[in-house]
């Protein structure tokens, strides 16, 4: 059983950056994922790390933009969000996956309750 809880989000004007956080409880050897969904639209994929922290994959609305890593130590998987733009406004979700890092939402076994992160232009 693994339990996340993201935080970092909030509001940030349009260039700006944040940092999110997933802390993750039980096993660390998961692929971790962000995902993200903004009202009225399909969850979306945004980035996965490897257990290893070896493998990453970036969706491509925000390859070179976002920054995803991981501190087994601590158990606690980030991401760096840089450039960013107001339709990267949604909630954000840390899910962790028993297999290789995808873009598959239906391959992640478990999900933490999202942290909203709004860009004003």
């Amino acid at each position: 059983q693994v339990q996340l809880v993201e935080s970092g989000g909030g509001l940030v004007q349009v260039g700006g950056s944040l940092r999110l956080s997933c802390a993750a409880s039980g096993r660390a050897a998961y692929t971790m994922g962000w995902f993200r969904q903004a009202p009225g639209n399909e969850r979306q994929f945004v980035a996965a790390i490897g257990w290893r922290g070896r493998a990453t994959l970036y969706g491509d609305s925000v390859k070179g933009r976002f920054t995803i890593s991981r501190d087994n130590g601590k158990n606690m998987v980030y991401l760096q969000m840089n450039s960013l733009k107001p339709e990267d406004t949604a909630v954000y979700y840390c899910a962790a996956s028993s297999g290789n890092p995808t873009g598959a939402g239906e391959n992640y076994n478990y999900w933490g309750q999202g942290t909203q992160v709004s860009v004003s232009s």
